[in-house]
């Protein structure tokens, strides 16, 4: 049995309406509605079967070892069974590499299936030799169609499985374009759907926006297992993966690499990495402890303070919260006497990292009133 729905859908929060609407009433877009066709074919034996919760069968602790240490630690200890891992990042920064890289030491598990819906085979191939991937175990399938996907996994049966990317892949079930909120929301729940009934992990490359946060309905983070953001400088060499949802293990636990030309090495110790250039007796400057996830880290506070010629002086912060360093501010004007309200005044955090602790807060301001009286902080005085 077969049925067509025609509904309007908001591509840019994915708010649903019977009918067109010129402004969105969940968050406010103009002109974002698109009709939206839907094919519904619903089969008898296509939906699942109850079960007792003292007959369901588990296998607690399994996990799956990527040989990349820092990537485990941030999955919490390893690839899950079964599990849905979104990774996110800019243009650039490293996911395929990173995912190619995970695959090499996946292998070990069985045959693996590489989907890519962006790149060529050909270009792949190229990637592999340049980072050493060379391995009978994984399959490559250039494919945007959902449903060819899935037909070629029933077939392969792998062990892993990475779609590269999640926007370019569409469902002919729907009649919208590929990266449309309502086909990103449709191709995500059923590769969730697959990876749970196969016990197959599958690993989902997702687009970001200018804000920094993965394109598409809030949806896709809700359904998947673990959201990974790959961070960092594309000018730099060095690359954060954090993890901000994560059903099997902690979050905001982190991996460090660093670019090479035979792709990413892991940083064993980061702490030495982002003091390695830190100039001493230098104001602004000032060392601080971090707590990432499970892991401490030294991380170097800059703050530079200089009088504005704007009738709004700047605020600008890279690695912290712009509206805690403006209260730091008031604080330091209010409590403190040291008049910054006429100043500019810039933060940074070195090595790309990104801090939420209210920890450092107490460093921030140290750099800020060190470069306002242009007096270096002693180290003794930092520890």
């Amino acid at each position: 049995m077969s049925r067509s729905k025609i509904t309007y859908q908001c591509q840019s929060c994915g708010y649903t309406a019977p009918k067109w609407l010129g402004k969105c009433p969940d968050c406010g877009a103009w002109d974002s509605f698109t009709e939206e066709e839907r094919i519904s074919r619903l089969k008898k034996g296509d939906t699942a079967e109850p079960i007792l919760l003292s007959n369901v069968s588990h296998h607690s602790g399994i996990r799956y070892s990527t040989e990349i240490k820092e990537l485990d630690r941030t999955l919490g200890g390893g690839v899950v069974p079964g599990s849905v891992v979104l990774i996110g990042g800019d243009p650039g920064i490293g996911k395929s590499t990173l995912l190619l890289q995970t695959l090499k030491g996946l292998t070990k598990t069985g045959r693996t299936l590489y989907v890519s819906a962006e790149e060529s085979p050909e270009q792949i191939k190229i990637r592999a030799e340049r980072l050493g991937v060379k391995s009978d175990e994984i399959v490559l399938l250039p494919e945007t169609s959902l449903e060819g996907i899935i037909s070629v996994a029933e077939d392969l049966k792998p062990k892993i499985i990475v779609v590269d990317s999640i926007q370019t892949i569409f469902s002919l079930e729907l009649t919208s374009a590929p990266g449309s909120v309502s086909q990103i929301r449709e191709c995500s729940t059923k590769l969730m759907f697959f990876a749970k009934k196969q016990g197959v992990p599958v690993f989902i490359i997702g687009h970001v926006t200018k804000e920094g946060a993965i394109a598409g309905p809030k949806v896709l983070e809700h359904i998947v297992d673990t959201v990974l953001y790959f961070e960092g400088d594309k000018g730099g060499p060095f690359r954060i993966i954090r993890a901000v949802k994560n059903r099997f293990g902690s979050t905001n636990e982190i991996g460090v690499f660093e670019m090479t030309e035979l792709g990413l090495r892991e940083v064993d110790n980061p702490s030495e990495l982002f003091l390695s250039e830190r100039p001493l007796n230098v104001s602004g400057s000032v060392v601080t402890a971090s707590l990432e996830g499970t892991r401490p880290l030294l991380v170097e506070i800059q703050a530079l303070t200089s009088v504005s010629n704007l009738g709004v002086p700047r605020r600008t912060t890279l690695g912290v919260d712009y509206n805690r360093v403006n209260l730091l501010v008031a604080v330091l004007d209010k409590r403190l006497g040291m008049h910054l309200g006429g100043m500019d005044v810039f933060v940074n955090v070195v090595g790309g990292l990104k801090i939420d602790e209210t920890a450092v807060d107490m460093a921030i301001i140290a750099a800020m009133a060190s470069s306002l009286k242009n007096k270096a902080i002693e180290p003794s005085r930092q520890e």
